[in-house]
Parts: structure tokens; sequence; C-alpha cells
């Protein structure tokens, strides 16, 4: 039998592999830009993470830009995009007190599954049409961006539900901490790692990433194309449903503007985590921190001088900066494949 085909072992220790791809790992550069940021934001002014909120706050804060960040990830992966996630934030958040004023005395599980249960229908339309009507996700979200939104206008009109008309245990949820983490940061958490999870290990989760990294070839290899990106809209849905629920709980009050533009944070803090625009490549962990670093930024920046300008001017070189890494990385990785076939 012929060795020349044979491919000699790696003489690189596990160990030494493993310290070689956490260093390489964007997740890492991204966490040390937060703690960087924390840094200089706590030298500037102690309060803002040794008050007595400043804690709770770096934790409470991004909760609900994190849940959108990682469902839009699921999407992103597979080449498409989400934009209807803050009006679906808005009809559950909504749907969440309507509920509480309608239900008095309705268990609050109920009212987490329900508003669930509401995001992932929404998400469901969104699925349906992007992976069966084959229209460009980007036009079908933006479409029904408008769509839940002229619903909830509708619905809710000039009304307002107010932190007097949610249970006492529902508006708890918003303040609560279990060993100093905020309970809606443990909501989101549980979220993250389930769906992390099932990327990582699952089949149906590497299907995600391959059917983002080559639809046709995907197609070819007999992948259940349609039924997985539908899913991934579903999810999307379902984790925006549940954001609905915690923003209720966290501000207490709801109206019909609630998340006008976080779908451009949740996009945002998706591309700012290493997740590749153009599909295939990231990871949740990356959109959690991501979104963690947006938020914190938007704190800490008024907290050293800059003005609101300079603010946004920061979170977009960010993102750009992210997308131009982004196709330097894959043009390198392109180009490592190339003189490898051809040395071979």
């Amino acid at each position: 039998m012929s060795t020349d085909l044979m491919v000699a072992p790696s003489r690189v220790s596990p160990v030494r592999r493993a310290v070689t791809s956490v260093v390489r790992s964007r997740e890492i550069a991204i966490v040390g830009v937060l703690l960087a940021v924390i840094a200089v934001a706590t030298y500037k002014s102690n309060a803002f993470l040794f008050s007595s909120n400043g804690w709770r706050d770096l934790l409470l804060t991004p909760s609900i830009l994190l849940l959108l960040a990682v469902g839009q990830t699921v999407v992103i992966i597979t080449r498409n995009v989400d934009l209807s996630v803050g009006s679906t934030l808005a009809l559950t958040a909504y749907l969440t007190g309507r509920l509480f004023v309608d239900h008095p005395g309705i268990p609050i599980v109920v009212v987490f599954a329900a508003g669930v249960l509401m995001g992932s229908l929404l998400g469901l339309v969104n699925g349906i049409l992007v992976a069966f009507g084959k229209v460009p996700a980007l036009v079908i979200t933006l479409g029904t961006l408008y769509i839940y939104r002229g619903i909830v206008l509708s619905w809710a009109g000039s009304d307002r539900i107010n932190a007097s008309d949610l249970p006492h245990g529902f508006l708890a949820l918003g303040t609560k901490q279990i060993l100093s983490i905020p309970v809606l940061t443990l909501i989101g958490a549980v979220a993250l790692a389930l769906v992390g999870y099932y990327l990582w290990t699952a089949r149906g989760g590497r299907e995600l990433y391959a059917i983002g990294s080559d639809p046709d070839a995907a197609v070819l290899y007999g992948l259940k194309v349609n039924r997985r990106v539908l899913s991934a809209f579903v999810v999307s849905g379902a984790l925006a449903g549940l954001a609905g629920v915690v923003y209720t709980a966290r501000y207490g009050t709801v109206s019909s503007g609630a998340g006008l533009g976080i779908e451009l944070q949740a996009v945002g803090a998706a591309v700012i985590g290493g997740v590749a625009i153009f599909g295939g490549s990231g990871t949740v962990w990356g959109a959690a921190v991501g979104s963690i670093l947006l938020v914190t930024i938007n704190r800490a920046l008024p907290v050293v001088g800059i003005p609101d300008f300079w603010q946004r001017a920061v979170v977009g070189g960010l993102i750009l900066g992210a997308v131009c890494l982004d196709r330097v990385l894959s043009a390198r990785r392109a180009r490592k494949l190339v003189e490898a076939r051809d040395a071979s």
C-alpha cells in the first residue's frame, strides 16, 4: 500500500494546540477589549463598577441584547439575517403586559411560554417566506419588521403598560439576584448555553454552518436546507419573544415603541463578536460577548467624557473593523488552502 498520500501526525502537543487555538480565537480578543473598556471606565469613575448597582448593571443591561444576538447568530450563520427581531420583541413585550392585565393571577411561567410561542410563530412566518418563497431574507424581514411594528401600533395605540399593572413577583425578576448574578442574566446565560451546545455538538447545528458556507453544495450533498433555514428563523423568533418578556420584567413599562432600532444592535453585536455576515462561521459565545461589549461601550463612553456623536462613531468603527478583519482572515485561509493544495 502506498504511503505517499498518508499525512504525518502532528508533532505539536494537544495542550499546545489548545493554547494556540485559545490565543488566536476572536472571542478572547473581544473579551480583552471588553476588560479594557471596563478598566478605563472604572479608572475614570469607581462608581461604574463598584457602586451599589455597578456590578448588577454590568451584567443585567446586556441581557436583552444578548438574547437577540444569539438568535441573530443562528440566522446569520445560514447566510441570512433577521431584521424583524425588534418588532417581535415589542409585540411579545406588549402581549406580556396584556396577559397580566386581562388575566390577573396568570402564572408567570405561562406568560414566559406565551411570549416564546408568539415569537416562534412570528419567526416561523419569516422562515416560511425565506426558505420556501425563495425571497432574500433582507427583504422579507425588513417587510415583517414594519408589519409586526404596525400590529403593535394598532393593538397598543397610545395605551401603555405600567409597572402598577404587573404583579410584584414578575417585576421582582428585574432586580432579583442569585449569588450576586441577576436572574434575567441567568435566563440569558441558559439560552446561550443551550443554543451554543446545539450548534457545537448536534448534527443539525453543524449543518447550519455547512449551509452558510456553501448553500449550493449543501443542496447537492442532500442536506435539508429549507428545514434548517426555517428552524433558524424559528429559534431567532423564539429568543426575540423571550427577550420581549425579559424587557417587560426589566423595565416594568411597555409602549408601542419598545425595542425600536434594537435589531441593528443585534446584528452589530453578532458581527463584532466574530460572526461572519456572509455566513458559515462564528459562535454564539462571540455574539454574547459582542453584545456585552456593545452595551458596555455605550455606558462607558459618557463616563470618560466622549460626546454622543463619537459614541456612535466608535460603535460603527467596531462593526466596520470586525467586517474587514473577517474578510482578511477569510482571504488568508483561502490562500493557505490553495498553497497546501499546490504543495501536495
